[in-house]
C-alpha cells in the first residue's frame, strides 16, 4: 500500500467534504434574509442523509464488481453497509474505505447542488425525501456510468460504467470526465430545472425582484467551493502524480478566467462588476474545468474558463425570458457549465479532441454522455418532485414564503440582532 497516495486521498475527500459547508454558505448569501437558515439546511441536510445512504448502500450501487459494462442499474450486494471494504487487498495502492471516504463527498454535494433551484419556497421534509429517493436511483447510478472501472490482473479492462467504458468498446472512445462534468454537474443541473418547473415561481418573481441579502456570505462561500475543489479535481486522479498536478494547476487557471470573463460581461449587461458575479464566475469555471482538468494544458483551461465564464454570465438570463425560477442559478451555472466542458472536450481534449486528431469521435461520445445524463436525471427528478408535490406537498404556503420560512420551517432566526427582554 501507498501511503502517500492513500494520505492525499483522504485530504481530498476532507477537502470535498468541505464544499458542502462552502455551498451552504454561496447559497445562503444569495436568498433573502429571511429564509438563509431555510437554504443552509438543505445542504446541511443532504450531509446527513446522502452521508448515512453512502455506507448502507449507495456504494454499493455506485461501484459494483461485475462482468463487462454496468448498465443502467446494478448493486454489488457484498458491499452493502461496507462490509466487504474493510480489509485492504494485498498488493491494492490505497485501502478501499478512503475511495469509498472520496466518492461519498461526491455524492453529497452533487445532492446539495439540487437545492439552489428552490430557494425561499421549499419544505424540508419534502426535500429530504426527494434527496433520499433522487440519490437511490439517479445519482448512485450515475456515478457508476461515470466512475466505476475495475482492471483484470493483467490490466485489461474487466467491468465499468457504460459512458467512460461501455462507448470505448463500442466507438474505441470513452467519454471524458474527469472529476464529475456529467455525473455531478449536469447530473444536479437538470435535476434543479425539473424541481424548478415542480413548484413553480416564488412569489412576485421577476427580474431584480430577488436580490442576495448578504454578499460576504456569497464570496466566503465561493472561496470555500474553490478550495475544496482542488480535491475534487485533483483528488480524482487517486495519486499524488503529474496529471494531479496538471488537474491542479487547471483549476487555477479555468475558473481565474472565467470570474474576469464574468465581469466583463456584467461592465458591458449592466455597468458595474459585482461580488456576486465575481464568486458566480469562479464557479462557473470550476464546474466547466470539472471533467476537462486532466485532459487540457493550462492554456486551453484558460480559454475553456473564459468561454464558460462568459456564456454562464448569459445564461442565467435565460430563467426570465423562459419564465422558468431557478432560485439560484443552478441550470445557468451547473447545467451550462457541465455542458460547455463536458463538450469542450470533444475539440480540445489532449489527443483525442478533433482539434487535434481531425476525428470527431471524442465529440460524439461526449454529446452522448452529456445528453444522456441530463435527459435521465430531468425525467426521474421530475416524476419523483411531481409526486412528492401533489402527496405530502414540497411547496410552502404562499403567505410563508412571504413572511420567510426560517421561522416557519426551523422556528430560528438567521440574524438576531438584540436581545428582546419581556
Amino acid at each position: 500500500m501507498d501511503q502517500g497516495n492513500t494520505a492525499f486521498i483522504l485530504i481530498a475527500a476532507a477537502l470535498v467534504l468541505l464544499m458542502t459547508p462552502g455551498l451552504a454558505f454561496f447559497y445562503g448569501g444569495l436568498v433573502k434574509a429571511k429564509s438563509v437558515i431555510s437554504m443552509m439546511m438543505l445542504s446541511f441536510g443532504a450531509m446527513g442523509l446522502i452521508g448515512v445512504l453512502w455506507v448502507l448502500y449507495g456504494y454499493a450501487i455506485a461501484f459494483p464488481s461485475s462482468d463487462g459494462v454496468v448498465f443502467p442499474w446494478a448493486i454489488d450486494w457484498s458491499a452493502l453497509g461496507l462490509q466487504s471494504l474493510l480489509e485492504t487487498p494485498e498488493g491494492a495502492a490505497y485501502p478501499p474505505l478512503a475511495f469509498v471516504a472520496f466518492q461519498a463527498t461526491f455524492a453529497i454535494i452533487t445532492v446539495a447542488l439540487v437545492s439552489g433551484a428552490i430557494a425561499d419556497r421549499a419544505k424540508f421534509g419534502s426535500w429530504m425525501i426527494f434527496a433520499g429517493i433522487w440519490a437511490t436511483i439517479v445519482y448512485f447510478p450515475v456515478a457508476s456510468w461515470v466512475f466505476n472501472f475495475g482492471l483484470a490482473e493483467d490490466g485489461s479492462f474487466a467491468y465499468g460504467g457504460w459512458i467512460t467504458y461501455g462507448m470505448q468498446e463500442f466507438f474505441g472512445v470513452g467519454a471524458i470526465d474527469f472529476a464529475g462534468g456529467t455525473a455531478v454537474h449536469i447530473n444536479a443541473g437538470a435535476a434543479a430545472l425539473a424541481l424548478a418547473l415542480v413548484l413553480g415561481r416564488r412569489v412576485g418573481f421577476q427580474k431584480g425582484v430577488h436580490v442576495p441579502h448578504n454578499p460576504p456570505f456569497v464570496l466566503l462561500g465561493a472561496g470555500l467551493l474553490w478550495f475544496g475543489w482542488f480535491g475534487f479535481n485533483a483528488g480524482s486522479e487517486l495519486a499524488a502524480d503529474n496529471t494531479a498536478a496538471i488537474a491542479f494547476v487547471n483549476t487555477i487557471a479555468a475558473p481565474a478566467a472565467a470570474l474576469l470573463a464574468w465581469l466583463v460581461v456584467e461592465k458591458i449587461k449592466d455597468g458595474k462588476p459585482t461580488s456576486v458575479g465575481a464568486a458566480s464566475g469562479a464557479v462557473a469555471g470550476l464546474v466547466a474545468i470539472t471533467p476537462a482538468c486532466g485532459s487540457l494544458t493550462p492554456f486551453w483551461a484558460i480559454v475553456l474558463g473564459i468561454i464558460a465564464g462568459a456564456v454562464c454570465a448569459l445564461a442565467i438570463e435565460l430563467k426570465f425570458k423562459l419564465g422558468f425560477d431557478d432560485s439560484l442559478d443552478v441550470v445557468g451555472i451547473h447545467l451550462v457549465g457541465g455542458l460547455i466542458g463536458t463538450l469542450y472536450l470533444g475539440f480540445l481534449a489532449n489527443g483525442t479532441g478533433l482539434f487535434f486528431s481531425g476525428d470527431g469521435t471524442q465529440l460524439l461520445v461526449q454529446a452522448i454522455a452529456a445528453v444522456s445524463v441530463l435527459v435521465y436525471s430531468f425525467v426521474l427528478a421530475y416524476v419523483i418532485g411531481f409526486a412528492i408535490e401533489k402527496t405530502i406537498g414540497f411547496r410552502v404556503k404562499n403567505e410563508d414564503e412571504i413572511a420567510g420560512i426560517d421561522t416557519v420551517v426551523h422556528g430560528e432566526e438567521g440574524y438576531v440582532l438584540a436581545d428582546v427582554k419581556a
